[in-house]
């Protein structure tokens, strides 16, 4: 079966839900917390098994408590796990969210051994075996990214970059990416001007397609737009959901699309796909997503 490697990271998330975020200098009250499992590299892993897709995780946790339920979630989501290193000398990455009544949330991460991963690693031949895709995010170190997808490249395999967080991105690596995911901030950040509704996500989306790179610009409750690489441009109106929470609708998102793109849906079919499988996590109709109590009208990626 044609497999999905990620290469990413991996966080043990604690969230808290609360009505407000706290100013400077404030001790806000919450009503619950809960562990989740999490890292943008985790997440998109878990969400492409959960589509159907072989999936193979590249990444690294510390050998504590936080790593050991990191590799088992992964394990219990069907992801193969042989890659992911347990670094002694380094604390697992994770993070604090903070989840709002809207659905709406922020966070803070501490990335820990996900900062420490060796590139050496990717030398590995039987890391590749089967692999048709690679899907990075920017959550390792720049290194770890371009030597992953110059690996891949030599292999003549399709490279998806999820450029999130935000940061500059080396000529090297853009050249190497295939499938270029941004959200609205994240787009405006490269150059493609304030992303407000559709039309200007497909114009941001045209802005910044390189030659023979498709760049897909998701714009949360308005969808998502896709430009380039020879592909038809695209404007994807969101389904309207009931919120639940948006944390984590543009991981699911990405895996999702990874999934479809190896089990032989072309781009467009691949998107609406992805799209509808964002929608659900949104409404919380996902397996393994938190319950949440919130209420609202929604909106899909926010990659």
């Amino acid at each position: 079966m044609p497999t999905i490697l990620v290469v990413g990271s991996l966080h043990h998330d604690i969230m808290i839900e609360t009505d407000h975020l706290p100013r400077p200098d404030e001790t806000a009250v919450g009503r619950r917390w809960y562990p989740k499992f999490g890292g943008k590299g985790g997440n998109q892993a878990i969400a492409a098994a959960r589509a159907g897709a072989a999936t193979r995780m590249f990444g690294a946790v510390g050998a504590d408590d936080f790593g050991r339920s990191l590799r088992a979630t992964l394990k219990s989501g069907g992801v193969d796990h042989r890659f992911v290193a347990t670094l002694p000398d380094h604390g697992s990455g994770m993070s604090v969210a903070l989840s709002l009544p809207n659905g709406d949330y922020a966070a803070t991460i501490v990335s820990g051994a996900n900062l420490a991963l060796d590139p050496a690693g990717l030398d590995d031949p039987a890391l590749w075996q089967d692999v048709a895709l690679l899907l990075l995010q920017n959550e390792v170190p720049e290194t770890i990214n371009l030597a992953a997808a110059t690996a891949a490249r030599r292999r003549g395999l399709r490279v998806l970059l999820n450029a999130a967080p935000a940061r500059p991105l080396p000529d090297a690596l853009r050249a190497a990416v295939d499938i270029l995911i941004v959200n609205a901030v994240e787009a405006a950040m490269m150059g493609g001007g304030d992303v407000r509704d559709l039309p200007s996500a497909l114009y941001a989306a045209q802005s910044l397609a390189d030659p023979g790179q498709t760049v897909i610009v998701t714009a949360g409750s308005h969808g998502l737009a896709l430009a380039g690489g020879g592909v038809a441009p695209l404007s994807l109106p969101a389904p309207k959901v009931i919120v639940q929470s948006t944390h984590g609708a543009g991981d699911c998102f990405c895996g999702a699309l990874a999934a479809a793109i190896v089990q032989g849906a072309d781009l467009h079919s691949a998107c609406h796909t992805a799209t509808a499988r964002a929608a659900a996590h949104v409404a919380g109709h996902v397996a393994g997503h938190g319950e949440k109590n919130a209420k609202g009208i929604s909106h899909i990626p926010t990659a």
